[in-house]
């Protein structure tokens, strides 16, 4: 069974900068698209940033320039890297990957757990 593991959430300064990874666990896994979603307090959860197999990046107007998601194919993992943090970035990040399944032919979405982004003075 696939899991991703996510790591590098904690507390923050506004300003500061933290850097998510997120591995999924396996062998010789075959994966598409990566991501990262977030959900704050009260929203529904939203699209952060998406990352091809092919290294193609798509960003959240409130995060682009900010944030900057990269892949390392070869170890099975995704990062966000967040700088300029804002309160507003507060939220629970959750990686998301698709992954080839041989029982299936066809790529199953699968979801970290979660981890908290608090930025806070």
């Amino acid at each position: 069974q696939v899991q991703l593991v996510e790591s590098g959430g904690g507390l923050v300064q506004p300003g500061g900068s933290l850097r998510l990874s997120c591995a999924a666990s396996g062998r010789m896994l075959s994966i598409n698209t990566m991501a990262w979603y977030r959900q704050s307090p009260g929203k529904e959860r939203e699209l952060v940033a998406t990352i091809t197999s092919g290294g193609r990046t798509n960003y959240a107007v409130s995060v682009k320039d900010r944030f900057a998601i990269s892949r390392d194919n070869a170890k099975n993992t995704v990062f966000l890297q967040m700088n300029s943090l804002k309160p507003e970035d507060t939220a629970v990040y959750y990686c998301y990957a698709e992954i080839w399944s041989r029982a299936t032919y066809s790529f199953v979405t699968y979801w970290g757990q979660g981890t908290q982004v608090t930025v806070s003075s």
